[in-house]
């Protein structure tokens, strides 16, 4: 309850209300934002981040979703959380989920992850953004084991997240697909976290890359799929493309939406840039905004 009480407390000095985050949630099932992964423009990011999203906001992104916070520093592309939020607010830009460094923590005592989630809800408190992401397991976890342990962990999470009124959600990559002497990390998954606790936030480029369908995935667990990032593929190389520019044709593999009970998508472009991190992001928004917005 201490704890509670604690983020309550900073939420409250922040100018930020409990009473938000659900009607935050309930107001995005009637209309979409247009929403980006601020990963896809990173390097503009380092270079001018209020530039950067100013021009963003120019291309028709209306919703972002972070990453990068500093649990020490409490910062943010080099804003102190209180300031970045009155950045987006002035820009008329919200931020609905965050990509949090929690790989970082996979090996560390439960006070000390407690303290880190604690961190990532006093941040997205303040930012109003009703999820926390877990967005990436490091490459000597990616095993049956460790998968087992991190659903315990994202369980715990959760739990601790619900507890604080916010959503929780785990993205995927294509190794949680991989066959693992007859399972896999999706299926240990899916098999011990809580389905009331840990959402889902489905990466479809890696969903297809790994020869599943989105369809099917949400077929198989319905009104899990809270967030979706929907990015193309190279048709040559199978890397990552600008929208339009790639092989997924997201007018035939685009499930529905009310049955994913996705609340947010953000387009997304790791890398592979035709020009520049910034060209891209201004290609993806305009085929989107085309060719794909009205499907959702």
């Amino acid at each position: 309850m201490r704890r509670r009480n604690f983020l309550n407390q900073v939420t409250t000095m922040a100018g930020v209300t409990l009473a938000g985050v659900p009607q935050i949630m309930c107001s995005a099932t009637t209309k979409y934002k247009m929403g980006l992964q601020l990963f896809s423009v990173r390097k503009a990011l380092a270079n001018d981040p209020l530039d950067t999203l100013k021009k963003v906001k120019k291309m028709g992104y209306e919703d972002l979703e972070t990453y990068g916070f500093n649990p020490k520093t409490k910062k943010i592309y080099g804003f102190h959380i209180p300031e970045f939020k009155k950045v987006l607010d002035d820009l008329k830009l919200t931020t609905t989920s965050g990509h949090y460094g929690f790989s970082e923590y996979f090996d560390s005592s439960k006070d000390k992850l407690k303290w880190f989630v604690d961190q990532c809800i006093i941040a997205s408190k303040i930012l109003n953004a009703p999820f926390i992401t877990w967005p990436w397991v490091h490459p000597d976890k990616r095993n049956p084991e460790s998968f087992k342990i991190l659903a315990d962990k994202l369980n715990l999470i959760g739990e601790q997240v619900k507890s604080a009124d916010l959503g929780f959600a785990y993205h995927n990559h294509g190794y949680e697909f991989q066959n693992w002497g007859g399972t896999s990390g999706h299926d240990i998954l899916m098999e011990i976290t809580d389905k009331n606790l840990v959402k889902l936030q489905m990466d479809m480029y890696w969903v297809i890359y790994s020869g599943r369908t989105p369809k099917e995935l949400v077929d198989q667990h319905p009104g899990r799929y809270v967030m979706w990032h929907i990015k193309d593929m190279d048709k040559i190389t199978r890397d990552y493309s600008e929208l339009g520019n790639g092989s997924i044709d997201y007018e035939k593999v685009l499930p529905d939406a009310k049955k994913s009970g996705m609340k947010y998508y953000y387009i997304e472009q790791g890398g592979n840039f035709a020009s520049t991190d910034m060209e891209s992001a201004a290609t993806s928004a305009a085929f989107f905004k085309k060719n794909l917005k009205h499907l959702i």
